[in-house]
């Protein structure tokens, strides 16, 4: 059984105000959690014999103390501003979901930012950058949302969040960025450009709207499938790069609508990285090259052509240190150099049930590779597209599954 919670949530103001029935709660108390700033917060509210269990990482320590207690006692949880809303209540649920919890929830952080703005956020999107990777934030510029409301912490910073926009063309947004919102000593909103807001430093706590300008957002529509000439090729052979119509082909047989951890061997000049990444930003897209020159290229092209979130990996894929990586569930082997058989034996144990792999074949001996290293490590063969573009060689994209 687990023990009984309460969550309040509360402000960054210094002598927040709780209604009657909130009050009483904290009166009749014993227990008590929450982080450091809550408790500076709340401190003088609590009764003098008052215990008090820190929220800090690891979780585990502060919910293996919950846990010890006698499941009759009620735990009072302070948290920030709304805790179902990317907060302490969805922990909680995750972690211990036979719990019992009551709620009294405050504004959160975003809504207060858009109150004092007078700004309606029924269509805001909403990401949080609290502990989490830039994933999100990313897929939502790539999906060019016109209102974006960004939860931060002290690595995803305003001025960092502005310089990864910066970094990818996403300048056609208007920050705002609220800090200390609720402390009337403190509060300070500030409505700045993305290069304004790359050059401040931001007080801890804070968090931004990202307002885009509607007509620059309109004329930021991408075409389908990049124009080939919009890559910086390789060593200035433009033979290199996959030809757009190819592409998208290759894109449709990888089925990655349905797919979550996209793995490009091989990428040269980033094109198939990139179209898949702008296509479907929901993937997490990590792409391999052996030639160290491709490091730069991709980072180059990922920029001009707003593709943020590409994890590139300048090594041998046969020898390559794979832990860490999400284990994928679409692969396109873009060169293999002759080792195509032992690649599709090294994909074979990293990738999830009911992946793909895809190969665009140009010659004989690439098709017998992929036939006998799909054979030889029980991937099932699936029907091959032959195609021919203007005078290029024809190419057959073979497709294996598992």
């Amino acid at each position: 059984m687990s023990p009984h919670f309460i969550i309040i949530g509360i402000s960054d103001a210094p002598m927040p105000y709780f209604p009657p029935e909130v009050q009483q709660i904290i009166c009749q108390g014993r227990i008590f959690s929450g982080g450091e700033r809550h408790h500076s917060i709340v401190a003088p509210l609590l009764p003098a014999d008052a215990r008090w269990i820190p929220v800090s990482v690891p979780l585990d320590n502060v919910f293996r103390q919950y846990l010890e207690l006698d499941e009759r006692h009620t735990i009072i949880v302070f948290a920030s501003g709304d805790p179902l809303f990317f907060g302490f209540a969805n922990t909680l649920k995750r972690k211990l979901p036979e719990a019992d919890i009551r709620l009294y929830p405050s504004f959160n952080s975003l809504q207060t930012l858009a109150h004092r703005l007078v700004m309606p956020y029924d269509d805001m999107r909403t990401v949080s950058l609290t502990g989490r990777p830039w994933q999100e934030f990313d897929r939502a510029l790539i999906e060019r949302a016109p209102k974006i409301g960004v939860l931060t912490d002290r690595e995803h910073t305003p001025d960092a969040i502005a310089r990864r926009m910066m970094d990818y063309g996403y300048t056609y947004y208007t920050l705002y960025v609220g800090e200390h919102l609720g402390n009337p000593q403190r509060e300070r909103i500030s409505r700045l450009t993305p290069e304004e807001a790359s050059q401040r430093k931001f007080e801890h706590p804070n968090n931004l709207l990202l307002v885009a300008d509607r007509q620059q957002l309109a004329a930021s529509v991408r075409p389908f499938g990049i124009p080939d000439e919009a890559f910086r090729p390789l060593n200035g052979r433009t033979g290199m790069i996959t030809k757009a119509p190819l592409r998208l082909l290759t894109l449709q047989a990888l089925e990655l609508e349905r797919h979550h951890s996209f793995w490009d061997i091989g990428f040269c000049t980033g094109s198939v990285s990139i179209e898949a990444r702008i296509r479907f930003p929901h993937l997490s897209v990590t792409s391999f090259e052996i030639r160290p020159e491709g490091e730069a290229l991709m980072q180059q092209n990922a920029r001009q052509l707003g593709a943020p979130g590409i994890r590139a990996l300048i090594d041998d894929f046969l020898t390559t240190d794979l832990e860490g990586l999400p284990r994928p569930d679409a692969v396109f082997i873009g060169g293999h150099g002759g080792r195509l058989v032992e690649m599709m034996g090294r994909l074979k144990e990293w990738m999830l049930p009911g992946g793909c792999v895809v190969l665009n074949a140009v010659s004989e001996h690439s098709r017998e590779l992929f036939e006998e290293g799909a054979c030889l490590h029980g991937f099932t063969l699936q029907p091959s597209m032959h195609v021919c573009i203007n005078d290029y060689n024809p190419i057959d994209i073979m497709k294996a599954t598992i």
